[in-house]
């Protein structure tokens, strides 16, 4: 279950990461951030910059249309 949940689907790179980053940095050790975002570059950016942040990505699901919903935890 999210923790928190992040739309960030109208954003684009580099906000896309800078907005995921600054939910992931108000979660306590362990909480999950599951963030909507578009396929692209967000969905190519998101996931990898959060892992070479060293959080953990769950999942990458794919939700309807161009909207996808990654799953972090902190």
């Amino acid at each position: 279950m999210a923790t928190k949940v992040l739309d960030i689907t109208k954003e684009h790179c580099p906000m896309t990461f800078v907005k995921t980053k600054i939910e992931l940095s108000k979660l306590q050790s362990g909480e999950i951030l599951e963030v909507l975002l578009s396929e692209g570059e967000p969905l190519d950016n998101v996931p990898r910059n959060a892992k070479e942040q060293g959080y953990h990505v769950l999942s990458v699901e794919h939700v309807e249309g161009t909207t996808y919903k990654v799953t972090i935890q902190k």
